[in-house]
């Protein structure tokens, strides 16, 4: 007798389909959701289209920590729904095939699921995390490159002004040049050009070189006259600014960007301050809270999967979607407080977890071993009734509406068919 039957083969392709199809639509809207807030971002900081797609590439690994889990419970739901509507789950109850039994092949697959989140969010995902930080401090502090605003003034070290009319080549050659230059002692140099190239400078790597082509250069001394001068080409160097080292990762109390293992040095260390101690375990807690909730999520989908007998309700769709989000959100208030020090991490976040998980296990045993039990059949119950009379009023209005139409109808018809002086008066 082999361990996965041809029944576990079938449950298989039942699961991995919608499973692989909601993973892939949820990571999708939640990118594109912060690609447009990204781009956005860029272009008013004048950095690099490419780094739009970095930076959401180091978004990856949450966006996944987040789909893994809902993808693995509406694969399930989606697959013992379908068996339970089309009676085959009827047919295999039937023959002696419990739902634990039939679980076998989706708790499989939330073992592996479960390895890989437990990666993912325990050391995949802050070292994610802490790149695309650092990518959003580089944009901001210019160290990506940003572009020269065509059109505006441009200050550099608080003594260069630089302001171009045209740029191509990726803001390499520049039209329509004006540059101002505070020297000490008051002087000031004003320089006008038709073209202007940036030029990398061998010697001196904080120092660019801007050669600039036919123009004028005006240099205004305090108590002397101007000295004006034509020129056919000029190499100005301009100082760039001194761009800032990014923090080291998880400095500044940012304890997402530890690895589980530096969680558990920091958090359990007499060393370690008060404050990061109770952030550092909160911290902690969460992740592993996180990942242990998908081993209920298989109990939860069967529980919300199979309709009441002749139906083909889908509130436990929605109500599965409805449970895990408010989980969710309760583990981050449950954090964030815990992170405070109001409260033990324990019963911040590992108490929902027990009241959840007791919740669920009741759920599942009202399905799988209560003859006719159903774990939300007040919600159906009230669901169909209120389907039926919002039915019910749907087609009285139809009704309603078609006999006024009708009425319309007969008074029309009756209007042509009067002379032309009785309809007027109709």
């Amino acid at each position: 007798m082999t361990f996965i039957t041809a029944t576990d083969r079938y449950i298989f392709r039942l699961v991995i389909v919608p499973m692989v199809g909601v993973f892939v639509l949820a990571a999708s809207l939640l990118m594109l959701e912060k690609m447009l807030s990204l781009f956005e971002f860029v272009s008013t900081e004048g950095g690099p289209i490419g780094v739009v797609f970095r930076m959401l590439g180091n978004l990856v690994p949450e966006y996944a920590s987040l789909a893994i889990p809902l993808g693995l419970m509406l694969g399930i739901l989606f697959a013992f729904r379908k068996l339970a509507t089309s009676s085959e789950l009827d047919v295999f109850r039937a023959v002696g095939l419990s739902y634990t039994r039939l679980l076998r092949v989706p708790y499989l697959i939330t073992f592996v699921l479960l390895s890989v989140n437990f990666a993912i969010v325990g050391y995949l995902q802050p070292l994610a995390r802490y790149g695309y930080e650092e990518l959003e401090f580089e944009l901001r502090s210019g160290a990506l490159g940003a572009a020269i605003e065509v059109g505006e003034f441009v200050t550099i070290e608080d003594r260069v002004a630089l302001r171009i009319e045209e740029s191509r080549d990726q803001g390499r050659e520049l039209s329509g040049i004006f540059a101002r230059i505070a020297e000490p002692g008051g002087q000031v140099l004003s320089i006008s050009a038709r073209e202007g190239r940036f030029l990398a400078n061998r010697e001196d790597r904080n120092t660019i070189i801007l050669r600039l082509s036919d123009g004028t250069s005006v240099q205004d001394i305090p108590g002397q006259n101007s000295r004006v001068v034509s020129f056919s080409r000029m190499d100005l160097p301009i100082d760039l600014p001194a761009i800032e080292r990014f923090r080291e990762r998880g400095a500044g109390d940012v304890s997402r960007e530890y690895l589980l293992p530096e969680l558990l040095a920091i958090g359990w260390s007499d060393e370690t301050p008060r404050a990061e101690r109770a952030d550092t375990r909160a911290d902690f807690n969460y992740r592993m809270v996180e990942v242990v909730m998908m081993l209920m999520l298989p109990l939860l989908a069967v529980s919300l999967a199979i309709p009441p007998k002749r139906s083909t309700s889908a509130l436990g769709v929605f109500v599965s979607i409805v449970m895990v989000v408010a989980y969710h959100k309760v583990n981050q208030y449950g954090a964030s407080i815990a992170a405070l020090g109001r409260v033990d991490p324990l019963l911040a976040l590992w108490g929902p977890f027990l009241v959840f998980g007791l919740l669920i296990v009741w759920m599942y045993y009202q399905v799988a071993f209560v003859p006719g039990g159903q774990a939300i059949g007040a919600l159906e119950t009230a669901y169909a009734k209120v389907t039926r009379l919002f039915g019910r009023l749907l087609k009285r209005g139809r009704l309603l509406s078609s006999a006024r139409q009708r009425a319309e109808r007969r008074r029309l018809e009756r209007a042509e068919a009067l002379p032309e002086g009785a309809a007027s008066a109709v």
